[in-house]
């Protein structure tokens, strides 16, 4: 069995993982407690936006941490369709989730049926960037670690949604979003130590693109899209904020000849 590395550049991938994992879901609780004061189009319009941010961070925290990993004896590569499509699918199930319970009628169904559906398609977004990995070998799985992985997706996705339900306050959401940070880590760790690899040494080139050649530039650019977000979610009023300023200005329009 070759040697696995989950921390080859140290504790920078660990960290800037966990980082990415809480803007995101910071964010999408955010957008998404936006979402239940709004109506219409501005409430899907920010569901959509909360999706998003949260896919976003835990595929950027999933791949950023894979900077660091490394096999000895073999180099790794990324299949670059499979890789793409495991960030739609870290969007979609994630919307998902969101519509279900920024819709549904029914908060406990909704937030059941939500939870196991994002927690399942994020644990589907992880064995799916895996899938996409390239190396000269066998990638085997424990199946009890594999299954406690899906479990903490499951938990922790259940708990991303009651927390978009129930807690309003900015600092009560930067806790329960450095918890959900943990989390998504943590299912992500979990899911890595199920990880096997038998190593077949091989001088043949292997298919794909290096983590530096994709992986790296595209975390950046999700990255950055957090941050963008971060910032126009937090110069954008609420609707409290609005309904304020409304207030403020009927007296003054009525004052006027």
């Amino acid at each position: 069995m070759g040697h696995l590395d989950h921390a080859a550049l140290g504790w920078l991938t660990p960290a800037l993982s966990y980082v990415m994992a809480c803007i995101g879901a910071a964010l999408g609780l955010r957008c998404t407690v936006r979402a239940l004061a709004a109506t219409g189009r501005s409430r899907r319009n920010w569901l959509v936006t909360a999706a998003s941010a949260i896919g976003t961070g835990i595929w950027t925290m999933h791949f950023v941490a894979m900077l660091g990993f490394s096999v000895a004896g073999t180099d790794i590569r990324y299949d670059v369709p499979l890789t793409l499509l495991s960030l739609l699918v870290a969007m979609v199930v994630v919307c998902a989730g969101v519509f279900a319970v920024g819709y549904g009628r029914d908060r406990v169904r909704a937030l059941f049926l939500g939870g196991l559906t994002t927690g399942v398609g994020v644990a589907s977004m992880h064995y799916l960037g895996m899938a996409a990995v390239r190396l000269h070998g066998d990638v085997t799985y424990d199946p009890v670690l594999v299954g406690l992985s899906v479990l903490i997706a499951v938990v922790a996705a259940t708990a991303a949604l009651w927390a978009a339900l129930n807690i309003k306050s900015p600092v009560a959401v930067t806790i329960a979003s450095l918890i959900m940070g943990a989390a998504v880590s943590s299912m992500h760790y979990t899911g890595m130590f199920a990880v096997g690899v038998r190593v077949t040494p091989s001088g043949e080139a292997l298919p794909g693109a290096t983590a530096m050649q994709f992986i790296f530039p595209l975390a950046v650019g999700l990255g950055s899209y957090l941050f963008l977000t971060s910032a126009f979610v937090a110069l954008s009023p609420t609707a409290g904020e609005r309904e304020a300023s409304a207030s403020a200005q009927r007296p003054v329009e009525r004052a006027t000849p």
